[in-house]
């Protein structure tokens, strides 16, 4: 499909620090609690310090939000069993902060805490392309996909996409040799599709890489899989939808990725075909135009630099705990202990601010006159009473107790 182009990128080493094998079980612990999310985990660890003193804490935070103080805390049992099972697999736990946790999943909003890899970590220094489309693919939308992941891989991008039937088990295919990624809606030990097992090894042998944010044997669910797709737009400088109808999922990814400030590009498709309404839509909405490999790879190049060579220093010891406030909208050393949980007037104001409609946190602080320190905190507590759902972009709302629906943890 034309004439091959090589980019070189500049890779510089993550600088972090190694977590303990006992800070991570402690880790794993608190991330698999009862309604902890990404947002929550960090927040706890802003204000206690340590994993293992959150835990310690979890009971009362959620008497306080109106919850119960049996609040389901993972046994030390259980994530010993989960690491030991990591390791027969091959897996690894990797802390936010550490090393080799990816560089672009740690800047977006509410990065996982804990990923799990299986397979080449470095893979993950290079440049990557997001490709995505139609599970019930049709034959020019495959013979594109895979001359786009081969064309793209030869040109030094590597390929991430999820594994799924149809366009991401081609896109992974074409680009086996040249380095491909693939992320999972459930555990690295439960492939999903079944089918896809044979690729899923595949993968690995070829020096690529298998991801995860959720525990190894996790069986996937319906809400797991734009938890999936946020990470797919996350570890991608762009994203390309190959065929994707009116509801695809695929138009999801495009959405976070697009949220993400990420570049879209789109393969438009016949208006008679269903398979590329959505994809014809993301061009009309703005997404590129894109017909070759090289209008790709013309629109990334200048956007390539060097990964960040620090990581944030996202750990339990207080000497190691040294977060940028304006990342993490720290108090001032002299009140890193304040009393956050004790203001019933402010936790009062919350409630009576807050309502099932999602609004952001910086409004809520302005609003309610409480300090940004403490909200985060009174927060935890709803989330752990499971009295409040986080939305993408920071939002929060209080979950409708007369709609069963399933709180989401970002």
């Amino acid at each position: 499909m034309g004439k091959k182009v090589r980019l070189v990128r500049k890779t510089e080493i993550n600088k972090g620090i190694l977590l303990t094998d006992r800070q991570r079980l402690s880790w794993l612990r608190l991330l698999r609690s009862e309604n902890i999310g990404a947002v929550s985990f960090r927040n706890l660890i802003d204000h206690y310090k340590t994993a293992e003193n959150a835990l310690a804490a979890l009971p009362e935070l959620s008497q306080k939000g109106g919850g119960s103080a049996s609040i389901k805390i993972a046994s030390l049992e259980d994530a010993e069993k989960e690491i030991q099972e990591a390791e027969r697999l091959g897996v690894r736990f990797i802390g936010m902060g550490e090393p080799d946790y990816p560089a672009f999943l740690k800047v977006t909003e509410a990065p996982p805490p804990l990923i799990s890899i299986k397979g080449n970590v470095s893979i993950f220094q290079k440049t990557s392309i997001g490709i995505i489309g139609s599970r019930n693919a049709s034959a020019a939308g495959k013979k594109l996909t895979a001359q786009f992941a081969h064309f793209l891989g030869e040109a030094d991008f590597v390929i991430i996409s999820g594994l799924a039937r149809g366009i991401d088990s081609v896109a992974h295919q074409a680009s086996l040799k040249t380095g491909t990624v693939a992320v999972m809606a459930g555990g690295i030990d439960h492939i999903y599709p079944p089918e896809n097992k044979k690729l899923h090894e595949d993968i690995i042998a070829n020096g690529g890489a298998i991801i995860s944010e959720m525990p190894i044997s996790w069986k996937p669910r319906a809400i797991d899989f734009p938890r999936r797709n946020r990470i797919i737009a996350a570890l991608s400088l762009g994203l390309l939808v190959v065929e994707a109808a009116l509801r695809s999922g695929s138009l999801i990814t495009a959405r976070q990725a697009a949220e993400m400030g990420r570049l879209i590009f789109a393969i438009p498709g016949s208006p008679l075909d269903p398979r590329s309404v959505g994809t014809n839509n993301l061009i009309k909405d703005g997404a590129l135009l894109t017909t070759h490999p090289s209008d790709i790879i013309e629109t990334l190049t200048p956007l390539i630099s060097p990964l960040p060579n620090s990581q944030l220093n996202f750990f339990e010891e207080p000497s190691s705990l040294q977060l940028e406030k304006e990342n993490f909208n720290l108090a001032d050393e002299k009140n890193s202990h304040p009393s956050l949980t004790d203001d019933d007037t402010a936790r009062a104001a919350v409630l009576c601010a807050l309502s099932t409609t999602p609004i952001d946190i910086d409004t809520l602080s302005t609003h309610t006159g409480v300090p940004l320190p403490t909200l985060y905190l009174l927060l935890v507590e709803l989330e752990l009473a499971g009295k409040l759902i986080r939305h993408s972009g920071g939002c929060v709302s209080l979950s409708n107790l007369d709609l069963p629906q399933e709180p989401q943890h970002y």
